[in-house]
């Protein structure tokens, strides 16, 4: 026992200040992701119910790729691969240049590509929700196309896609571990140093499931308490 506790303990002796700064990361990753995914996710909802059929058919394409590939494929295309693009176009101009993709904005692109793509279908569900007589209702009182959307339609939305949206938010929470393989030092990459290095792979492996297990707990509270303040602000039918 006081051997585990000095092992998790914080300073030179122990990792607990590794653990901690893993856990920053991971949560960092998270809600930089979030909003990326939901306005992209929103976006991509939106143009699968335009008019325009080229609108949609892109919609649609995007969602297929993004919910098709695995997602850690997904990360390497993004880290290597657009890298790699990225490199080719730049020794054009400058033979001599490097491009390097920081992994951390590369995971939140990834993350937020994949969120996204299922997000969207999650607005998309929530827009097929609201009765069409809400918009013609607004129109009808003289608000604007953007003004229905943000005083009658978006109020209703939020309301209808947070379930869909909390689980989507504790995937993405799961998710950020991937990150570990491309270098980024989030809960997974600081226990497996620890378990490599002091030989207690059950001790820090069974840490980072008891921290991950934390932070879906506490997300699934924030999200109760979100639901419940949005069911209070509706209005009486």
């Amino acid at each position: 026992m006081e051997t585990t506790l000095k092992l998790l303990g914080f300073g030179a002796e122990g990792w607990g200040d590794e653990i901690a700064s893993g856990v920053l990361v991971t949560v960092s990753l998270a809600l930089a992701t979030l909003p990326l995914g939901l306005a992209v996710g929103f976006l991509i909802a939106l143009a699968k119910q335009s008019q325009e059929r080229s609108l949609r058919l892109a919609a649609n394409i995007y969602t297929t790729i993004f919910r098709g590939l695995p997602e850690l494929l997904t990360l390497f295309l993004v880290f290597y691969g657009v890298q790699l693009g990225l490199q080719r176009i730049v020794t054009l101009f400058n033979p001599s240049a490097t491009i390097e993709i920081n992994a951390f904005v590369a995971g939140m692109v990834a993350l937020g590509v994949v969120f996204s793509s299922y997000a969207s279908e999650v607005f998309l569900s929530a827009f097929r929700a609201i009765p069409r007589g809400q918009y013609e209702g607004g129109y009808a009182i003289g608000l604007s196309t953007w003004q229905t959307m943000r005083l009658v339609v978006l109020p209703q939305l939020v309301r209808i896609a947070l379930p869909g949206l909390s689980n989507l938010w504790l995937i993405l929470l799961k998710d950020t571990a991937l990150v570990s393989v491309i270098g980024l030092s989030d809960i997974i990459r600081q226990s497996g140093i620890a378990a490599r290095v002091t030989k207690e792979a059950f001790l820090f492996f069974g840490v980072a499931c008891l921290l991950y297990l934390f932070l879906a707990i506490i997300s699934s509270i924030a999200f109760g308490v979100i639901e419940r303040w949005a069911g209070r602000t509706e209005p009486a039918r």
